[in-house]
C-alpha cells in the first residue's frame, strides 16, 4: 500500500542527504510543491547540469515539469515513472519517487557506506553522478555494436583467405627485380617531387594574391578618403539661388493658407445655400 512505503521512503531520503525532513503528514493530501522539490533534487542528484526548469506556478509548468522529470528518467536512469501518479501528488506519488530513491540509496550502499552509520552531517556531504554509468553505458553498448560489426568484416575476410593465401605465396615466390624496384621508387619520388612543386607554387601564387588584394585595399581607401572630402565640400557649400528658393517658398506658404481660408468659406457657402434650397421646397410642398 502507499503508506506502508512512507518508513522506506523517509528514511532513504534521510540517508540521501535531502535536507528537509519529510513525514508520513506531508502526502496525506496532495502536496504537489512538495514532490515537485523532491523531484527536482533527485534529478539533480543524477546529473547536476540537468536544465529541467523547477517552474511549477501554472497547470501548464507542472504538465511539463512531470513530462520532463519522467522522459529524463526514462533515457538516462532507465526508471519508467507514473506520470499521473505523479501528478496526483499524494501517497501514491511516494510509490513512484521510491523508484528513484531506492536505486540512488542501493548506489550509495554499493560504494561502502552503511545506511545505519552515516551520520546527517555525511550525508548532506554526499555527493555523487550517476551521470558518468551512464555515459559508461552507452559507451559500452557503442563497443558491443562496433565488435559485432568488426567480427561480421573479420568472418567475411577470413572466407577470402583460400584465394589471398594463394596469391600471397605467388608473390612471395616471384624474384625479386632490383632494377624494376629502383625503376618504381625513382617514379613515385618524381611524383612526391612534383606535388611538393606544385604546393610551392601554390604558396608562391596565394602570396602574391595577397599582395593584389592588399594594393586594391588601399586604392579603395583613398577613393574612400576623396570621396569623403568632396562629400564634405558639397555639403559646406550654399547651393545656388537657395535665397530665392527660401522666398518662394515661404511665398507658397502664404498662397496655401489663403486657398484654405477661401476653400473653407466656399464650403460653408455651399451648405447656407443647400440649407435654404430645403427650407424653400419645404415651404412649397
Amino acid at each position: 500500500t502507499p503508506a506502508g512505503c512512507f518508513p522506506d521512503f523517509t528514511e532513504m531520503m534521510k540517508a540521501l542527504g535531502y535536507p528537509r525532513l519529510i513525514s508520513m503528514e506531508n502526502f496525506r493530501t496532495p502536496n504537489f510543491m512538495l514532490v515537485s522539490e523532491v523531484l527536482f533534487w533527485l534529478v539533480k542528484r543524477y546529473e547536476p547540469q540537468t536544465d529541467i526548469p523547477p517552474d511549477v506556478e501554472t497547470e501548464q509548468d507542472r504538465v511539463f515539469f512531470i513530462k520532463a522529470v519522467a522522459q529524463f528518467m526514462a533515457t538516462k536512469a532507465h526508471i519508467k515513472l507514473n506520470t499521473k501518479k505523479l501528478y496526483q501528488a499524494d501517497g501514491y506519488a511516494v510509490k513512484e519517487l521510491l523508484k528513484v530513491t531506492s536505486v540512488l540509496y542501493s548506489a550509495m550502499n554499493t560504494k561502502g557506506m552503511e545506511h545505519t552509520e552515516v551520520s546527517e552531517e555525511d550525508s548532506s556531504k554526499f555527493k555523487f553522478d550517476l551521470g558518468s554509468k551512464v555515459a559508461d553505458l552507452k559507451a559500452a553498448r557503442q563497443l558491443a555494436s562496433e565488435i559485432t560489426s568488426k567480427g561480421a568484416s573479420l568472418y567475411d575476410l577470413l572466407g577470402k583467405e583460400v584465394e589471398l593465401r594463394e596469391a600471397r605465396a605467388e608473390s612471395i615466390a616471384r624474384p625479386l627485380e632490383i632494377n624494376e624496384a629502383e625503376k618504381m621508387m625513382k617514379i613515385a619520388i618524381d611524383n612526391i617531387l612534383e606535388q611538393v612543386q606544385k604546393t610551392k607554387d601554390m604558396l608562391n601564387n596565394v602570396a602574391l594574391d595577397e599582395a593584389n588584394l592588399e594594393a586594391r585595399i588601399e586604392k579603395r581607401k583613398l577613393e574612400l578618403e576623396i570621396s569623403q572630402k568632396r562629400l564634405q565640400t558639397l555639403q559646406s557649400v550654399r547651393p545656388a539661388f537657395m535665397d530665392e528658393y527660401e522666398k518662394i517658398e515661404e511665398e507658397l506658404q502664404k498662397q496655401y493658407s489663403s486657398y484654405l481660408e477661401k476653400f473653407h468659406n466656399l464650403s460653408y457657402m455651399e451648405q447656407l445655400l443647400d440649407d435654404h434650397r430645403r427650407t424653400e421646397q419645404e415651404m412649397f410642398e
